[in-house]
């Protein structure tokens, strides 16, 4: 049985259900040989969603992807990555970095990368913000379609689709954390996830493991929290791979899903409940330490026209 596939949102894309997490291909104790092989052989294999971020392991993960894709595997591919940039100039000398590092002249899909803050929507949407900078690079044929990604509140969520909206515009897609844990915490299943599905836009869901983390609660295996992350009308569920194994493992979850019954959902729902009420395996929402553009601001990039605005004369 091959992987199975959704339609990824108003897209129209077909999607496998699993995605190969970008983040774990860049780490210091992946060998790059280990990265290509784990993206050819996943590719080979059926899965065809590939995740990444211009700011993953200093460009290390980008660059290997764009190595692995060569030698005809870049057609098998559905090639995501993220930018961090807020800026219009920021945001553009970002994703040409990311098309050099990965080797291709168009990404397939482009994200802005951890809408944490109430002020990123509306730094991205200024005239000149990221989304500018994204809508020219679409026009120029260097990326196909649009999205963002966030982990740490799903109200702030919803405030990047309502400034959206306000000016005009519908996101492809939308990535956060869907996972066991979510659910009784600060949901973006509850919030958010039902408007997404409203506006037919493609849900992106990660954190289903949350780095390992849930698995250390003891009370759920790696293959019902990726099998509840599938449950879920997702188009994609985005896991870090780091050995073949790992991949093994995400691929028998994939081939292996069946829609859960109320009765299924509700007893994996009541294991987890105890463990998730404060947040505690779910720390990219109760710290900073997943906070990458916390902890570098000058990725955002300079405010130089609202900067203007306010300076004196």
């Amino acid at each position: 049985m091959s992987i199975p596939h959704r339609t990824l949102g108003r897209t129209g894309e077909s999607v496998s259900t699993i995605g190969v997490g970008g983040w774990h291909l860049g780490l210091p104790a992946v060998s790059e040989s280990l990265s290509l092989t784990i993206v050819r052989s996943a590719l080979d294999r059926g899965i065809n969603f590939l995740d990444n971020s211009w700011d993953y392991n200093d460009g290390a993960s980008e660059t290997r992807v764009g190595k692995a894709l060569q030698e005809g595997y870049r057609q098998k591919a559905f090639l995501m990555t993220k930018i961090d940039g807020r800026s219009r100039a920021e945001a553009t000398k970002q994703l040409d970095e990311s098309l050099k590092r990965l080797q291709t002249d168009c990404i397939d899909l482009v994200q802005h990368h951890e809408i944490i803050r109430f002020d990123d929507p509306h730094r991205i949407f200024d005239a000149d913000g990221a989304h500018a900078a994204l809508v020219e690079a679409r026009q120029a044929g260097k990326l196909r379609f649009i999205g963002f990604t966030g982990h740490k509140d799903p109200h702030v969520h919803l405030h990047m689709l309502n400034v959206a909206r306000d000016h005009g515009f519908t996101f492809d897609t939308v990535q956060m954390p869907l996972n066991v844990m979510d659910a009784h915490y600060r949901s973006f299943e509850q919030m958010v996830l039902p408007e997404l599905v409203r506006q037919n836009i493609g849900i992106l869901g990660m954190k289903s493991l949350a780095n390992g983390h849930i698995l250390r609660s003891g009370v759920v295996s790696a293959v019902e929290c990726l099998h509840y992350a599938l449950h879920l009308p997702t188009s994609v569920v985005i896991t870090g791979i780091d050995s073949l194994s790992v991949l093994d493992q995400a691929i028998e979850a994939a081939r292996t899903f069946r829609p859960m019954t109320d009765e299924e959902v509700g007893r994996l729902l009541a294991k987890t409940a105890p463990v998730a009420t404060n947040g505690d395996f779910e720390l990219f929402k109760t710290s900073a330490i997943f906070d990458a553009t916390a902890a570098h601001p000058e990725w955002l990039g300079v405010e130089r026209d609202r900067l203007r605005q306010l300076m004196p004369q």
